[in-house]
């Protein structure tokens, strides 16, 4: 089944090491959402069967009114077949979480949250720019709970100046005793044009090293998988049976429609993007015509992405699907750099599957791009 991810360009507060596309100003909010939702009427054949995943990011979605939320969903049904058991995950921040935007929540389709916890020390969020402060992180998620939301993930980041090992430590700790089925938990990286990129320009601050951001992936993967969490992909972890339907999709190449300023949508052969860019997204959309720039990916473009993606799974890169999609000629141009990093026990390979070892996690994204055609 196809998914739908939608793109909020709206937050309370830029953080200064986020370069993901939004505006702090809700001025054109209502105009935004009228976009959107003709943007989803005007792809109504790019999705001919089921929708088993919706997914809501940003930006923060939740500072949408429940209205607005309801007005895209309202679309999405009028416009697609949505499957009963769909996952639709919502992104959310601790400080937009009231008792009072649950009661709004409860009443739309929503099933899943993401939280943007990201610390549980307020020095950090104050150091990240964050707009909730440490102890709002833990209650809203005993709220959500309470509010019947069980099906919950945490983001979490590491590999910053101000965190420490033990630090890192309990922090992953909180997030266990929170009882959540699914935690995220990504390394910073220092994205250009960003405000922590400029302080560290000017040297007003210190990059982390690479060994302590590998040392602190290293503390997340033995302490969540004891405390019972399967690590199914390079940033994720779950109890059974509570992987994230939308990303895992993402992750096998699976269709999706991306909706929004600055959303991406794939379709097996191309990749699209819309604008990021509210003024211009909502302009075009007003003249009814789409605002997307179509990217025609060549099937060395195809591998690369599917070996990308499919090796920082724990299902690995399926041989067979190579075989299949691809032909063996591909396999063929990296046979050497497959046996090189079995042999540096990078690499698990057995008759039809290639995965990961322990080790090969910390390097997942240069063996894949070794193992790249070009």
């Amino acid at each position: 089944m196809s998914g739908i991810y939608i793109h909020i360009p709206f937050c309370k507060k830029a953080c200064h090491y986020c370069d993901f596309y939004f505006s702090t100003s809700l001025k054109y909010a209502d105009e935004m959402v009228d976009a959107i939702c003709r943007e989803i009427t005007m792809k109504k054949d790019r999705i001919t069967g089921q929708v088993g995943s919706i997914y809501f990011g940003g930006g923060t979605p939740s500072i949408l009114s429940q209205a607005a939320l309801q007005k895209i969903f309202d679309t999405i049904n009028h416009t697609f077949s949505v499957d009963a058991g769909a996952e639709i995950t919502i992104e959310t921040n601790p400080d937009d979480l009231t008792s009072q935007k649950l009661k709004e929540l409860k009443q739309l389709p929503v099933n899943r949250f993401s939280v943007g916890i990201q610390s549980f020390y307020d020095e950090d969020l104050i150091w990240m720019n964050r707009a909730h402060q440490a102890r709002e992180a833990e209650d809203c998620i005993k709220r959500s709970q309470d509010a019947g939301f069980e099906n919950l993930t945490l983001d979490l980041i590491y590999g910053y100046p101000l965190l420490t090992n033990q630090k890192w430590l309990n922090n992953i700790q909180k997030a266990i005793e929170l009882e959540v089925p699914h935690i995220s938990a990504y390394a910073l990286t220092v994205e250009p044009k960003t405000a922590l990129a400029h302080a560290i320009k000017n040297k007003k601050q210190s990059p982390v090293s690479d060994n302590q951001s590998a040392a602190q992936f290293v503390i997340l993967m033995d302490k969540l998988v004891e405390a019972g969490f399967e690590h199914y992909e390079i940033s994720n972890f779950a109890k059974p049976n509570h992987y994230a339907v939308h990303n895992t999709n993402y992750w096998k190449g699976v269709d999706y429609i991306g909706i929004g300023p600055s959303a991406h949508g794939f379709n097996g052969q191309n990749r699209y993007m819309n604008p990021a860019n509210n003024a211009l997204y909502i302009e075009t959309l007003a003249q009814h015509k789409l605002p997307e720039i179509v990217e025609e990916l060549s099937l060395n473009d195809r591998f690369n992405e599917y070996i990308m993606t499919s090796l920082r799974t724990m299902w690995g890169t399926d041989l067979q699907k190579i075989n299949a999609d691809f032909g063996k000629d591909f396999l063929e141009e990296t046979k050497y750099n497959l046996k090189n990093f079995e042999d540096k026990d990078w690499l698990i390979i057995d008759e039809d599957k290639i995965r990961l070892s322990q080790n090969g996690k910390l390097f997942a994204d240069h063996i894949a791009s070794e193992l790249f055609v070009v």
